[in-house]
């Protein structure tokens, strides 16, 4: 294994990351992975043949770990993110100041390539500070290194995701309030991106671009949430929520450890631009990439939450 490329991925015990680790050691890549928890990721080892993964502590106060890791990679990427800020992680630490240090590291060593995984509508002119940090972010990794690679999902679906889970989940009210409901969103089977990360390492001369990716569909947020329901065999009624109560108990959620739904924050992005794939960058399709049926995979992990379980009509 001595030969073999190897690979560090921050994030990489998280949603997106379990899914790249695998097809990355499928292709013989060796797997370095910080994590602030490394106890708790030790299912990643059964991805691969022993010795495929190392799993190493992630300190953000110390970075020589890291920096050991990097040194020794050939590729690096950055798949860490959070949704909502709390009072120890802030959106520009986590989206702007970690890029910028993993894309100095990168720059002092001999990494061929750092991709850097933001967001569709990272932008500076956002209200959101998610989507500002997400920019922010991007900005200063292609600044710091030359071969940085930008790309930026929709909202990424799969069995351990945030977003379809939530709201089956929030069936069991016989009313489910959504804000902005005709906001659009091109949801992208968590795999597909996985293989376009590594699609975008294999490319050559496209170091400095940036992807948006995305999934076969467009859909409107409360087409999606309708579909949830009509697979897991629920009736409820989906209502608009108005946008300004939205942010006000945004705001008022926000003081939880957890938000349980949307925060200010996010109700700000869903009255901005809708989250799809735009015109001005490269997609899926200059990777050769064709997009899996995001709604057929759903079924595969809600039937869950059926009353009646996997095999229950609907």
């Amino acid at each position: 294994m001595n030969n073999y490329p190897i690979a560090t991925i921050l994030g990489g015990g998280g949603f997106i990351g379990r899914y790249l680790v695998r097809n990355l050691t499928k292709r013989n890549f060796r797997c370095i992975v910080p994590t602030r928890n490394p106890f708790t990721k030790g299912y990643l080892k059964t991805q691969a043949p022993p010795g495929a993964i190392e799993i190493i502590d992630f300190n953000s106060k110390n970075f020589n770990a890291i920096k050991n890791a990097i040194n020794n990679s050939d590729i690096v990427i950055n798949l860490t993110g959070i949704l909502y800020e709390t009072r120890k992680q802030k959106f520009n630490t986590i989206h702007a100041d970690l890029p910028e240090t993993i894309a100095n590291l990168c720059a002092q060593s001999d990494v061929k390539k750092f991709v850097h995984v933001s967001a569709i509508g990272a932008s500076k002119e956002s209200k959101s500070k998610y989507q500002q940090s997400k920019f922010l972010g991007e900005e200063k990794s292609l600044n710091s290194f030359k071969n940085t690679i930008i790309i930026r999902p929709s909202v990424v679906c799969g069995s351990e995701d945030n977003f379809t889970n939530l709201f089956a989940k929030l069936s069991f009210s016989p009313i489910i309030p959504v804000v902005n409901m005709n906001y659009k969103f091109q949801p992208i089977f968590v795999n597909d991106v996985a293989k376009a990360i590594l699609k975008a390492i294999d490319v050559k001369n496209n170091e400095g671009k940036i992807y948006e990716i995305g999934g076969e569909k467009i859909m409107s947020f409360g087409d999606i949430v309708k579909l949830i329901l009509k697979i897991i065999g629920k009736k409820r009624l989906v209502v608009e929520m108005p946008m300004t109560l939205a942010k006000v108990q945004g705001t008022l959620l926000s003081l939880l450890p957890i938000p349980p739904i949307l925060t200010r924050d996010q109700c700000l992005i869903l009255s901005e631009k809708d989250n799809v794939v735009s015109d001005n960058h490269l997609t899926l399709q200059d990777l050769n990439i064709k997009p899996t049926d995001v709604e057929s995979e759903m079924e595969k992990w809600l039937w869950r939450y059926r009353s009646g379980g996997e095999f229950a009509k609907v």
